[in-house]
């Protein structure tokens, strides 16, 4: 987990002289690094100054007395080995002896920085290819022996046992591993790593006595600390934290890998455990009174699958809560769709879809369904933005006046040609632009509720995976059946109770979240006007109640084809009411509800 103590050597000194440490560096793709000198972050924890706490008097005397001070000891044990030469001489400068094991030892001789094996520690050599070489008391006992306790200290004497000050350490490059290719069970369960997580967690659980370092963006924060000799436990509890939540965020990639080895097809393991990675604080949360972060999760399943959390912010100001659910509510839906297609979302719904070979068109249409509605909202593309489309985006002009110049919040595509870019960039400084890669399907999804949390497969259905089965003596021509193919798509992104009103694959009207589906019916029919006659009519879910509800009042008002989800008990309503006026009604067997 990618969170660095200090952002730079500059910071670190800083913290060594009791100054207020520069901001976090944060590994975010989208926003500036977050300003809140009020709340308490990480860098302002680590330069607070916090009660020092020494071994006191006795124990020194004890120390002494055992022969054991004066001696300063790092073990230092990595996979990656970024950075390593200037960890090595900034220690050895410092006066500390390293012991080291394998190629991480003849990296830093290469290095010109002296080093002892491990073996020649422990006195044993490395074994079953490599499985065993830390895993000693030697190493063990000099990492969790308690400083302030006299016996602890006597044990090692006994035993002829060095203390470490310092435990330096990474893991095997598991998730990169598995995440790479195919390879084999055998390949991922070698590249499980024993050793490194047991010295981890030995060195974090006895942190007052023992510094460890998971990072390589923390060894300037190290050596800033050891030059300065501070016995500062706040920083040493930081660290340990750090290294902790790095050994579960490991445990749970592992967790997750033999879970899908072992259990093929399962989509729901008896227990799991999510990893998450902070991107960035956000300004506020939903409302400005509520705090708020954003994360991006790390399972193994999310690897490549694209979406609003992995994209690339090129342009505006930092993203807020609110953008993050409505840049993915729009993402998500124009990701649905083949052909070139615009999307507008206004507070997570979609208020105007259309899909045509010129994606000019398509934005055209795409805004003319709800212009009231998007501006000010985000608007996403499934094809590249070049320089036309840009020209168009920063110049068009609302269809409710003619000259008010379309604002948007965000503007999200797969990607922008060189002169797209800089032409949009240069309609707002507040313009967010993002390029996303389009979602994956086939994944879990997961949703908060008080004390827990709900998960479902996520809702990959499109039209092409079902059949749509006509229930009317008047069956659909085929421009209404696409009609009501393209309807029904786009109610998928709809909150429900769900009503879309489309024509020649263009959203005409919307009505959404409304507890009473006339009143969803009602609003889409009054965006729609006129353009409704003839055209589709897309239900989230079924009309159970024909004549008294919204299928009467959608044939009275000229809807040429109706596709609902069927599976009532009072579907002979609906079809005896779209026989009576002519209408064509087709059930798709498939609901969509979404909350």
């Amino acid at each position: 987990m990618p969170l660095h103590l200090l952002s730079s050597p500059a910071a670190a000194a800083k913290l060594a002289a009791g100054l207020r440490a520069a901001p976090l560096r944060r590994c975010h793709s989208f926003a500036p690094a977050p300003r809140h000198p009020d709340r308490v972050s990480l860098a302002t924890c680590l330069s607070a100054a916090a009660a020092a706490r020494s071994a006191g008097p006795a124990v020194a005397a004890a120390q002494t007395k055992l022969g054991m001070s004066g001696k300063k000891q790092v073990l230092i044990s990595l996979s990656d080995k970024t950075d390593l030469a200037y960890l090595g001489n900034g220690l050895q400068g410092l006066g500390y002896s390293i012991i080291s094991t394998g190629g991480t030892a003849t990296s830093l001789e290469a290095a010109g920085v002296g080093v002892t094996k491990v073996e020649e520690v422990t006195n044993f050599p490395e074994m079953l290819d490599g499985r065993v070489k830390t895993l000693h008391p030697s190493i063990h006992g000099g990492i969790l022996a308690r400083r302030d306790q006299e016996h602890h200290l006597k044990a090692l004497k006994d035993h002829g046992i060095g203390t470490f000050d310092v435990v330096v350490v990474n893991l095997y490059p598991f998730y990169d591993k598995v995440t790479s290719g195919t390879i084999s069970f055998e390949d991922g369960i070698e590249n499980i790593d024993i050793g490194g997580p047991t010295m981890i967690r030995a060195a974090a659980k006895n942190h007052k006595d023992v510094l460890v370092v998971v990072d390589h963006n923390d060894y300037p924060a190290l050596l800033e600390y050891l030059k300065g000799n501070q016995e500062d436990q706040q920083f040493r509890r930081m660290l340990s934290w750090k290294a902790f939540q790095h050994v579960a965020s490991y445990d749970a990639a592992v967790s997750e890998w033999l879970w899908k080895q072992s259990n093929k097809g399962e989509m729901f393991p008896p227990s799991f455990t999510v990893p998450l990675e902070l991107k960035s604080t956000l300004r506020y949360g939903e409302n400005p009174h509520q705090n708020a972060a954003f994360y991006a999760d790390k399972s193994l399943s999310l690897v490549g699958t694209g979406g609003i959390a992995t994209a690339i912010q090129h342009h505006g100001k930092e993203m807020s809560y609110n953008n993050y659910l409505d840049a993915d509510a729009a993402w998500n839906c124009v990701s649905e769709f083949d052909s070139p297609t615009c999307v507008v979302v206004k507070h997570t719904n979609p208020c105007g879809v259309a899909s045509r070979q010129d994606i000019l068109e398509a934005y055209r249409l795409a805004v003319k369904g709800d212009p009231v509605s998007a501006f000010g909202g985000i608007v996403a593309f499934n094809t590249t933005i070049d320089e036309d489309l840009a020209k168009e985006i920063r110049e068009f002009r609302s269809p409710t006046d003619g000259q008010t110049r379309m604002f948007y919040e965000i503007v999200v595509a797969p990607g922008y040609t060189e002169k797209g870019l800089e032409i949009l960039q240069g309609k707002s400084k507040t313009l967010r632009i993002l390029e996303a890669k389009i979602s994956g399907k086939g994944m879990l999804s997961l949703r908060q509720v008080n004390g827990g949390w709900l998960a479902q497969e996520s809702d990959d259905l499109t039209p092409e995976d079902i059949t749509f089965t006509s229930g009317s003596e008047r069956a659909p021509q085929e421009n209404e059946l696409a009609d009501a193919k393209f309807a029904w798509l786009c109610a998928k992104h709809v909150k429900s109770n769900a009503i879309v009103i489309a024509k020649n694959n263009c959203m005409l009207g919307m009505g959404s979240g409304q507890p009473n589906r006339r009143e969803s019916l009602r609003i889409a029919f009054r965006k729609a006007g006129e353009e409704a006659k003839g055209a589709a009519l897309a239900s989230d879910a079924f009309f159970p109640f024909a004549w008294n509800d919204a299928v009467e009042e959608a044939c009275e008002n000229g809807i040429g084809i109706i596709a609902q989800s069927g599976g009532s008990i009072r579907d002979e309503d609906a079809v005896a009411c779209c026989n009576k006026y002519g209408v064509s009604l087709v059930f798709t067997g498939v609901r969509h509800f979404k909350h």
